[in-house]
């Protein structure tokens, strides 16, 4: 699952921490080399907490690679993937918490580990216009999160974020099928208004997607079709700013 995205993290991080290796190992001021991971741990979370992120990666990677076997492995992981995050390095931040859930499940972390995957994912997403894999990312893991712990505190902000994420979903749709209108192509514009009530019903464009479904099957003259969906309008959105002008419609279908 995402394995483009993980691929380019792993690359990344691979290189990233042979830089660290390379420039830390032989570094006699370290501040690193020691034997005492808590130790270890607790000089990277006072680098973490003075907001010192870049320096928190460094031993936090460290840590990572030189502690794997010790107790505070789990959250030497959660915190770098947090250090990437507070560095808008989301990609990098999500593989931390991959890596965490994978290996770690039953990590004290893991749960808030999975909101800060979802978390990634969202700000990963972009304009409605551009490419929506990042957003479905988060769609997807944002559910996963609220499956597995319904009732932490997190799944209703979770569910809050999935609807902004599908209204964003559902806007490139209806745009995509307003052009479509523009440029007189009615069936494809119909494809369109018909993917975003597929799938995203339950947006605040359904309303606007349904409508415009059945003015280009009225241009059509699929009259028929039109009453229809008609039909189906002021059955599902009887309470719509809409309903005036699809009434309006309905008046204008031949007997």
């Amino acid at each position: 699952m995402y394995f483009g995205a993980k691929y380019l993290c792993i690359v990344l991080t691979l290189l990233i921490a042979s830089v660290i290796l390379s420039s830390c190992g032989g570094s006699k001021d370290s501040k690193m080399i020691n034997d005492d991971p808590e130790k270890a741990m607790e000089i990277a979370l006072k680098k973490y907490n003075a907001k010192d992120y870049y320096d928190a990666i460094e031993d936090l990677s460290l840590i990572k690679l030189k502690y794997s076997g010790t107790k505070v492995i789990d959250k030497a992981i959660y915190y770098l993937g947090l250090s990437y995050s507070a560095r808008k390095e989301y990609i990098l931040a999500a593989y931390e918490y991959e890596y965490l859930l994978k290996n770690y499940p039953g990590s004290e972390y893991a749960v808030r580990a999975r909101y800060e995957l979802a978390m990634c994912y969202y700000n990963l997403s972009p304009a409605y216009n551009l490419d929506q894999t990042y957003t479905k990312y988060a769609v997807q893991e944002f559910r996963n999160f609220i499956d597995l712990y319904p009732k932490d505190p997190l799944a209703a902000e979770s569910e809050k974020r999935i609807v902004t994420l599908k209204n964003k979903l559902a806007l490139k749709e209806y745009k995509t099928a307003e052009q479509y209108m523009i440029l007189g192509n009615y069936k494809s514009a119909i494809i369109y208004y018909d993917a975003l009530l597929d799938e995203y019903f339950e947006t605040d464009l359904a309303d606007d997607a349904l409508y415009g479904k059945i003015q280009a099957l009225m241009i059509k003259k699929q009259y028929v079709l039109a009453k229809s969906e008609i039909e189906r309008f002021e059955s599902k959105f009887r309470s719509s700013d809409l309903l005036p002008q699809v009434d309006k419609v309905k008046r204008q279908i031949p007997l």
